[in-house]
């Protein structure tokens, strides 16, 4: 008994340090997750400004996903040996000049450059998987799914994104609005850098990287969470860079009030993945997933119909990104309970680069299912609805491994 409750125990060092690296790893992927979402909020500017086809916008937002889905991959196996404090400073310090030549291309109006320099303002969405392992270090086991689900709030920086960057170009200029971005990256790198602290728990893998790549995906848990991972936070971030164009095209908002209205779709999300998380911990994380799922099915239904501005569509969409939220946390935490613990950045950076490649794809369906004669995007919002049913089937039924005991079950 002494023996499995010390193991249980955090030590009085992992106490001392959690509640800081904990609200410094967010602080660090909200602002990452901020400037990686630099080019979804202003995407009507640029499709004006450009003259953009349908398709064309649609992979103007979309292509920073997918350095930041497929980078996870490689930054998550490098945190295993490197630790969460060098490679959140080395990221955000790499993100920075790519916001400032973003902010170049689009003042050249140049859609070639928008989309170079998009590509690798992606770098910013690494983050993500540096912070799972960096913080699943930090706490003991109940209390992981807390953890990851309050860390995974800092994709809140796409609310930010969504809220700010519109009215910091009305207030401030273009330019000056990703000088300002850039620099708080550099800013936050060498708070980071100066402040943070890896956990005493983390040892070093020194494995090389592409043998623990290999190990990682050889795990039937990395799969498993991979496709749920893709629908859950795919979902988010597709809505997230795709809304402000939505809404344009369906309800005709401005810039500024499609900006609004995304962030509070995105902050819904982030206060559920938290919730998510937690509901994890005691109730089990297949649970949290299912409902998560089931209830997207529904709203994907909901929105397809187009209900009336301001509340009915607006409570529709606050909905879906509850639902969404809830289960980027059950997914999450469903890993950190699940892969082995040499293993988590390995497996995390793998589930979220399936997770940035789910939200990657679906605003070029958008894009190309839309019907501009009725102004509609029901063919999309269908495939939504599709895949959200196999999800919670798979949930349901295709996982039978069992899950650890809930806390405190």
């Amino acid at each position: 008994m002494s023996e499995t409750a010390a193991a249980s125990t955090p030590s009085a060092s992992l106490r001392s340090g959690q509640a800081r690296n904990l609200a410094l790893a967010t602080l660090a992927f909200a602002i990452s997750f901020w400037a990686w979402n630099m080019i979804a909020p202003l995407g009507v500017r640029y499709t004006e400004a450009m003259d953009l086809s349908s398709g064309q916008k649609s992979l103007l937002v979309a292509i920073p996903v997918l350095v930041g889905s497929l980078g996870r991959i490689v930054t998550g196996a490098l945190t295993d040996r490197f630790g969460g404090r060098l490679m959140f400073t080395i990221l955000m310090l790499a993100t920075a000049p790519f916001v400032l030549l973003v902010a170049f291309a689009g003042n050249r109006d140049s859609y070639g450059l928008m989309l170079l320099f998009g590509f690798f303002l992606g770098i910013g969405g690494t983050t993500f998987a540096v912070g799972i392992p960096f913080v699943n270090a930090w706490f003991e086991a109940p209390r992981r799914g807390f953890a990851t689900g309050v860390f995974g709030a800092g994709m809140g920086g796409t609310a930010l994104s969504a809220f700010f960057t519109p009215r910091f170009v009305k207030w401030f200029g273009y330019e000056a609005t990703h000088v300002i971005i850039a620099a708080a990256l550099v800013a936050i790198a060498f708070l980071v850098w100066s402040a943070m602290r890896d956990s005493p728990a983390w040892v070093p893998n020194h494995d090389p990287v592409v043998p623990k790549l290999a190990a990682a995906a050889k795990l039937p848990v990395t799969w498993s969470m991979a496709f749920l991972y893709a629908v859950a936070f795919g979902g988010f971030v597709a809505f997230s860079t795709y809304l402000p164009t939505y809404l344009k095209d369906v309800y005709e908002f401005d810039l500024t009030g499609a900006g609004t209205r995304t962030a509070g779709f995105a902050i819904a999300a982030v206060i559920c993945r938290p919730i998510g998380g937690v509901l994890s911990d005691r109730i089990g994380p297949r649970v949290v997933a299912a409902t998560s799922f089931a209830g997207a099915a529904v709203m994907a239904v909901v929105v397809a119909l187009q209900p009336q501005p301001e509340w009915p569509a607006g409570l529709s969409f606050v909905l879906m990104a509850a639902f969404l939220g809830l289960g980027t946390g059950g997914v999450f935490a469903w890993v950190a309970a699940t892969a082995p613990k040499e293993r988590v950045g390995s497996v995390a950076g793998i589930v979220g680069a399936a997770g940035g490649l789910g939200g990657f794809f679906p605003p070029l369906v958008m894009g190309a299912t839309y019907n501009e004669a009725d102004h509609s995007y029901t063919i999309g919002l269908t495939l939504l609805c599709i895949t959200a049913i196999v999800a919670l089937a798979y949930t349901l039924f295709g996982i039978r491994k069992r899950e650890p005991a809930a806390a405190g079950g």
